[in-house]
C-alpha cells in the first residue's frame, strides 16, 4: 500500500489521489496527517504539500486542493515532456514541475464549466471555451499521461511497487432520437413529411415512406437487428440509450405508450443494455425526468441505470444531482458533439464530485472520446478510420475506455455518407483495430 502524508485530508485530496491511485493505476493508497505514522511506515511512501518533511518523496502542492467553492484559478499551460501541463511548481525536491493532483481534479470536476462563460444556442458549455481546446491538448487523455509518469516515478523509487493492471477496452454507444423514420408517425406527420418531401424532390423518400406506411418495407431507422447481430457474434458490451420524453420543438420521437415503439425497445433490451437519452426539457427538470425514467423502466422491466443528455448538454451540477436523487448509476455525457477528444482530460470512468457540497458522489461519470459530427470534414472512410485509429493508439498507451457515438438513423439507408455501418464493424471488432 503506498502511504500518503498530507497536512489536511481535505475532501478535493482525497478525491483526486483515488482516481490517480485507484481508479487509473490499480494502487492500494491510504492517508495520514501524523508524521510518527508516516515515518514509522516501512513500505512505498510520499509526501504532498507546501514543503518536505525530509528527503522522502515529495509532491508539491498548489492552493486549489485545500480551498472551498469557486475562486478565479490561474491556469498556464505549458508543454512538458510530449504532452501539456498546469498548475506548475517550484521546489528543487519537487518529483513533478506540476501539481498532478490539483490539475486533475480541476479537469475532472470540470471546475472551469462552474466559472463564467459563453453559452452556444443550447445553453452548452463549448469546446471552445475550454483550457484544453484553447491550450492544444483538448486530444489528450493527459489525466491518464500524467498518472503513468507519476506511475513511472512510484516505480523507480519502489521497484516492488504493485499496480493492478487495468485493459483497453471499447464501448460504442447509440442514441436514439427518433426509433422510426415513417413508421407509426400518425397520419398528419407522415402527410405533412411526404408534402415536404415532394417540395424538395426526394421522389426515392416518398416511395419508401409510403412502403413503410402500407407495410411493405422495414423502417429505415430500424437498424438495432444490425446490432443485435454483432452482439450475438462477439462479446462486446454496447448500450443503446432511447429517447422517451414528450414531443416538443427538440424531441421528434414518436409516443412512449405506443404499442409498436414498446415492442422495439423491449426486443432491443433482450440482447443489449438500454439506457435513457434523457430530454432536453428533463434535463434540468425533476419531476420530467422522473417520469421519463418511469416510462423506460416500465418497457424493460428493470431499474434505469444509464443515461445520456440530450444534445449532451450537461447543465452543472443541477443535472447531475438530479441523476443522483432518482439513483441513476451512470452518464455518457461528458463529451462535446462537434469536437473529438477528451472534455474532462481522462478515457477513465470517473465519480462526480459536486464542488457546491464538497462530495464525492456516487454517479460514475464516462466521457465519450468522439461522434460523427467530430468528423465532419472527413469525406471518406479511409479519413475517418484513421482518425479513430489515432485516438485508439492514445487510450491503448494509458489501458483506457474508447467511447464512441453513434445513432441508429447513421446506418440507415436515408444516410448520405454509406460507410458508417463499415465504421461500426471496424470500431466493434477490436482484433481488427489491434492488428491494423
Amino acid at each position: 500500500m503506498l502511504l500518503i502524508y498530507v497536512q489536511e485530508i481535505t475532501p478535493r485530496v482525497s478525491y483526486a489521489f483515488k482516481h490517480i491511485c485507484k481508479r487509473v493505476l490499480g494502487l492500494e493508497m491510504g492517508f495520514t496527517s501524523k508524521i510518527e505514522t508516516f515515518i514509522a511506515h516501512d513500505g512505498p511512501k510520499l509526501s504532498y504539500g507546501k514543503q518536505p518533511l525530509g528527503k522522502e518523496l515529495y509532491f508539491q502542492s498548489v492552493e486549489l486542493l485545500f480551498e472551498h467553492g469557486f475562486n478565479e484559478v490561474e491556469v498556464q499551460v505549458v508543454s512538458w515532456e510530449e504532452t501539456k501541463c498546469f498548475f506548475q511548481v517550484k521546489h528543487p525536491n519537487t518529483a513533478l514541475p506540476f501539481d498532478i493532483f490539483a490539475a486533475t481534479f480541476y479537469l475532472l470536476t470540470r471546475y472551469e464549466e462552474y466559472l463564467p462563460h459563453v453559452k452556444d444556442e443550447l445553453g452548452r458549455f463549448t469546446a471552445t471555451e475550454s483550457i484544453a481546446y484553447q491550450n492544444g491538448f483538448l486530444q489528450d487523455p493527459v489525466v491518464d499521461i500524467w498518472s503513468y509518469k507519476f506511475k513511472s516515478i512510484l516505480k523507480e523509487k519502489y521497484p516492488d511497487i504493485v499496480f493492478l493492471e487495468r485493459e483497453f477496452k471499447v464501448q460504442p454507444i447509440i442514441y436514439v432520437n427518433q426509433t422510426f423514420a415513417y413508421w407509426q408517425k400518425g397520419i398528419l406527420r407522415s402527410i405533412g413529411g411526404g408534402i415536404r418531401d415532394l417540395w424538395q424532390l426526394k421522389i426515392n423518400e416518398v416511395t419508401d415512406r409510403i412502403k413503410v406506411v402500407l407495410g411493405l418495407k422495414k423502417d429505415p431507422y430500424n437498424t438495432f437487428d444490425f446490432v443485435i447481430d454483432l452482439q450475438k457474434k462477439m462479446n462486446r458490451k454496447c448500450l443503446l440509450f432511447f429517447g422517451l420524453g414528450d414531443y416538443t420543438n427538440y424531441e421528434k420521437n414518436i409516443n412512449h405508450s405506443n404499442p409498436q415503439h414498446r415492442k422495439v425497445i423491449k426486443h432491443v433490451s433482450d440482447y443489449l443494455d438500454i439506457g435513457l437519452k434523457v430530454s432536453y426539457d428533463a434535463i434540468s427538470d425533476l419531476e420530467m425526468l422522473k417520469k421519463e425514467k418511469s416510462r423506460i423502466e416500465n418497457i424493460v422491466n428493470r431499474q434505469l441505470q444509464f443515461s445520456l443528455c440530450s444534445f449532451y448538454k450537461i447543465k452543472l451540477p443541477e443535472a447531475y444531482r438530479n441523476f443522483i436523487e432518482l439513483e441513476i448509476q451512470e452518464d455518457f455525457s461528458m463529451g462535446y458533439p462537434g469536437h473529438a477528444g477528451f472534455r474532462a482530460g481522462t478515457c477513465t470512468p470517473f465519480m462526480f464530485y459536486d464542488l457546491d457540497y464538497e462530495v464525492q458522489t456516487p454517479l460514475v461519470v464516462h466521457s465519450f472520446c468522439c461522434t460523427p459530427k467530430s468528423f465532419e470534414d472527413a469525406d471518406n472512410e479511409y479519413v475517418v478510420k484513421q482518425e479513430i485509429i489515432d485516438y485508439i493508439e492514445k487510450i491503448q498507451k494509458v489501458n483506457g475506455l474508447f467511447i464512441p457515438v453513434f445513432s441508429n438513423g447513421l446506418f440507415s439507408d436515408l444516410n448520405e455518407q454509406t460507410f458508417w455501418k463499415s465504421i461500426f464493424k471496424f470500431i466493434w471488432n477490436k482484433d481488427e483495430i489491434d492488428k491494423d
